[in-house]
């Protein structure tokens, strides 16, 4: 366990609130970059500066810039491998693993900018295989396991100090990340994209999840990409259910899905009715439940993190 790590994991003990970052994608799409190979090939100085600004409004854990990111987004547009290697662009088959290099390293030259290399820890982001609001394209579990499996060790050899399973929509694929997580010797946080029903997006019962993680050694268990009251709603039954630390982290907005073409990413329009005080507001009612972990899914951004920060204390200026 790293001293980043280790001090995050104290705070949680103690039931103090540990916050997180807010959105990468959905935030650096608002500003302007063209959201080409998540931004770490030609933007990678839009995504050190966000990460930097988190830190400043208070953030406690930084997430890589890897939602979403796997071998899939660029193997599904082809029929298959061969195809791949006989048509697609160079170096597609060893792109991934570049751009995860990447993503820890930006992290990390932000941390060490701010002077928090042993207080901030990096979180090395996996999230579904297929897109995180198609729980029906799911793969086997067996599947799963190995290809999360193999991003795992990418992360582990790049140093991040845990592992961040986000936005997951079945038990059986949060099963495969958590398990890889652990084989690769990391600890692992898991976070389950919410449905309007207030179970998983899978329609699994979300008390089954939860303690399918906890028995499987989940550090960490919350809820996210979902509108701030849906998450309210699920906080206050993992408050009765979860034996482990807990939290949420919502989106505001309406979602927007990305055009045809191939790597645009989805935004969040129309968040201007969630200021960063109303979230605060909601976000307080996550507190009051029990809820350690907060922080911000899609559409919310460092001004909402900073608010968070002024209410329940952080590290940065914004505090």
């Amino acid at each position: 366990m790293t001293t980043a790590y280790q001090g995050i994991r104290g705070r949680l003990d103690g039931r103090e609130p540990v916050l997180l970052d807010g959105p990468m994608g959905s935030e650096l799409v608002r500003r302007g970059v063209r959201w080409r190979k998540h931004g770490l090939l030609t933007d990678t100085d839009a995504v050190w500066r966000l990460h930097e600004e988190y830190l400043d409004a208070g953030a406690q854990v930084l997430r890589t810039n890897t939602f979403q990111l796997n071998p899939r987004v660029y193997l599904n547009v082809f029929r298959s491998p061969e195809h791949m290697l006989h048509i697609g662009a160079p170096g597609l088959e060893t792109l991934v693993p570049r751009l995860i290099e990447t993503s820890v390293k930006l992290a990390r030259e932000a941390r060490q900018k701010a002077g928090r290399d042993n207080e901030v820890p990096i979180a090395g982001v996996l999230s579904p295989l297929e897109h995180c609001y198609r729980p029906d394209l799911s793969p086997r579990e067996d599947v799963a396991r190995q290809e999360h499996g193999a991003q795992a060790a990418i992360f582990a050899a790049q140093g991040v100090d845990f592992l961040f399973a986000e936005s997951m929509n079945t038990i059986s694929e949060a099963r495969a990340v958590l398990q890889a997580g652990r084989e690769a010797g990391l600890p692992v946080w898991v976070s389950f994209v919410l449905g309007p029903e207030g179970e998983l997006l899978g329609r699994e019962p979300l008390d089954r999840a939860v303690g399918e993680m906890q028995d499987g050694g989940a550090e960490a268990v919350m809820v996210n990409c979902a509108p701030p009251d849906d998450v309210t709603g699920a906080v206050a039954r993992l408050s009765r259910t979860c034996r482990v630390p807990f939290g949420g982290f919502a989106h505001i907005g309406r979602f927007s899905p990305p055009s045809w073409k191939f790597e645009f990413h989805p935004q969040f329009i129309e968040t201007e009715t969630w200021p960063p005080e109303r979230y605060l507001a909601e976000a307080r009612r996550w507190r009051d439940a029990g809820a350690t972990i907060l922080g911000g899914c899609c559409g919310t951004g460092p001004e909402h993190i900073r608010a968070l920060a002024g209410a329940f204390g952080g590290d940065g200026k914004g505090a």
